[in-house]
């Protein structure tokens, strides 16, 4: 085996972070959209409030993080439990800035925007890249998370606005994330955009993509939704992600033992 292809399975071997494919976009759209029904469910149904409910999801997320933090390598419970933290955490904590201090959608969103960019410069100042394929330094990993976080509430706000301000709809306002990944999709493979700026952009829209469904899902009929429970949702789509998770993962070992198989 060529010393470029071992150096390659070693990174692959030492990141904490999945491999980019179509199944992790298929769970992360899951994860954004259980974040959005679930934060939905313990804010509004079990009526915690969105202040209440942020410090409940944010201990979540410290838990889960220092968890993710502590693996030596890519642990698939430990990486998916943190992402579907940030989803909880952004939507309970947009929802607190848009609604009870105010914000609204356009300036939380502009806002948080903002943020986004701040943190990912910071990381590029700091480290010298954004890349987000390959985590194993704890400063990389740091940043990473940080802006997940960070575009992840920006997502629910994005989403709000778009259904909202704009008189969509929470259905076509889930097409028109839909559509503008497929953009950031197409230009992937039909032009020499850079490839890490291009995954941020399809994960920053895969979370507005999910708040749209997952109120698509649970809003009365009366603001366009289908009024299904918040708690049923939440947890028929966990576990949707989970079996996909399993899947993936299953695959991800045949793979890694079929290479290895090869190379002896």
């Amino acid at each position: 085996m060529h010393s470029s292809e071992n150096r390659r399975m070693e990174a692959d071997l030492l990141s904490k972070v999945p491999a980019v494919t179509l199944g992790f976009w298929a769970i992360k759209i899951l994860a954004t959209t259980v974040g959005e029904t679930g934060g939905d469910a313990v804010s509004m149904t079990l009526h915690f409030g969105y202040a209440s409910a942020s410090g409940i999801f944010l201990a979540f997320f410290a838990v889960a993080l220092l968890a993710q933090m502590l693996a030596k390598r890519y642990h698939a419970t430990f990486y998916w439990s943190v992402v579907v933290a940030t989803t909880t955490v952004g939507t309970t904590v947009s929802d607190y800035l848009d609604r009870t201090v105010g914000l609204g959608y356009v300036k939380s969103s502009l806002l948080l925007f903002g943020a986004v960019l701040a943190v990912l410069a910071a990381w590029r100042f700091s480290t010298g890249s954004i890349a987000a394929d390959h985590i194993y330094s704890p400063k990389n990993e740091i940043f990473y998370w940080v802006t997940i976080l960070v575009s992840n509430t920006l997502g629910t706000a994005l989403g709000d606005f778009v259904a909202t301000n704009t008189g969509l709809g929470f259905e076509r306002g889930a097409l028109v994330f839909a559509g503008l990944i497929g953009c950031v999709a197409a230009a992937r493979f039909l032009t020499k955009l850079p490839g890490v700026w291009l995954f941020w952009a399809a994960y920053v829209l895969t979370r507005p993509l999910g708040a749209t469904l997952g109120d698509t899902l649970t809003k009365p009929y009366s603001e366009g939704g289908f009024a299904l429970s918040r708690i049923d949702s939440s947890l028929v789509i966990l576990a949707a992600m989970i079996m996909l998770i399993a899947f993936t993962a299953r695959r991800e070992q045949v793979a890694v033992r079929a290479e290895t198989e090869e190379e002896f």
